[in-house]
């Protein structure tokens, strides 16, 4: 596969390259990353052809955003599509937010906290504060980001207040983000979303956004980026202890990842390879975002995302029961 093949972001007028550039790690998702390897790894990016560069303020409570910016405002802003979300504004003197100990999860990050705020006024003063932290004067798609358990607010509020961007020119994408398939299934029937960010639910671990969401977005033309390919660490290593959705991973999970390598090794192929190949086979799917706080795991990914799989290798998982019959695999 081709990473920096571009292809449309469903009916926007924008583009996307196959694979992207997610944020989060560069925020210091469980380990600390310094601003130079970060910036190091937006160029190197962009050199090696990538041109979809996604982010957030939740990741690193501003970090990713002001290290992705530092470099992207230096690069010709008609060449890349870049996202951000909406959805916590950051402020200091806030209580971590009870469900999500985000303080847990990043290292290193400024003393604010990201509370949570789908209101119309809140999204647009999300997007002012990004565009400083930034230094850019337009993000090309904004996302609701992580609404589920305030869906009627983002709907009435949020998603008001983008679908006005959007009407305005503002911005050439309203989305949404989360690992919840079945709340985005709900906003594909209650609103006009162009794309959405599946974090975690359609790889070859976890299909959960197959029944449902994948053929909605089919239908209503809504172009899906997928988030986190890797299952947040199993997949990339399944061994003990290793995380899965952000925590240890459960035993089936565990098992399910390691008979998933153990086809792979069969067939001398890395399972990252085929973790990064799997889900662009469906229709649905426009892009996958690669996650890295390094170079070197950057250049590693590229090269995973280019390795060639046999088409034996999908034939064994599904003959295993790994992977549903529904579920449309690369050609080899």
């Amino acid at each position: 596969m081709d990473p920096t093949e571009r292809v449309p972001l469903g009916k926007t007028g924008l583009t996307v390259t196959r694979l992207g550039l997610g944020g989060a790690p560069l925020g210091g998702l469980f380990h600390a990353v310094d601003d130079g390897e970060a910036h190091a790894v937006v160029r190197r990016a962009f050199e090696m052809g990538l041109r979809l560069f996604d982010t957030a303020p939740l990741y690193g409570h501003g970090t990713s955003e002001a290290r992705m910016g530092h470099v992207l405002s230096t690069l010709p802003r008609a060449e890349f599509t870049l996202a951000t979300k909406v959805g916590r504004l950051l402020r200091e003197g806030a209580p971590p937010y009870p469900r999500l100990q985000t303080a847990n999860l990043f290292r290193d990050v400024p003393n604010v906290n990201p509370v949570f705020d789908f209101s119309e006024d809140g999204v647009l003063w999300s997007v002012e504060e990004s565009l400083k932290r930034l230094g850019m004067d337009r993000v090309d798609i904004l996302h609701i980001h992580d609404p589920e358990d305030y869906q009627d607010e983002a709907l009435t509020g949020a998603y008001r207040a983008l679908d006005r961007l959007r009407r305005e020119g503002t911005i050439g994408a309203v989305g949404a983000g989360m690992n919840f398939a079945d709340v985005l299934a709900r906003m594909a029937r209650e609103a006009d979303f162009d794309c959405f960010l599946v974090a975690g639910r359609y790889s070859i671990l976890d299909q959960r956004a197959l029944p449902e969401l994948l053929p909605l977005c089919v239908e209503k033309r809504i172009a899906v980026i997928i988030g986190g390919v890797y299952n947040s660490g199993i997949l990339a290593d399944p061994r003990e202890g290793a995380t899965f959705n952000y925590e240890p991973a459960d035993r089936p999970w565990l098992e399910k990842a390691q008979r998933l390598r153990a086809v792979c090794d069969r067939h001398d192929v890395p399972l990252k390879a085929a973790a990064i190949q799997f889900p662009l086979a469906h229709p649905a799917v426009a892009s996958v975002l690669t996650g890295v706080r390094s170079v070197a795991e950057l250049d590693e990914n590229v090269r995973m995302f280019r390795f060639p799989i046999p088409s034996d290798l999908w034939q064994e998982l599904r003959a295993e029961g790994l992977l549903p019959e529904e579920a449309p695999v690369p050609v080899a």
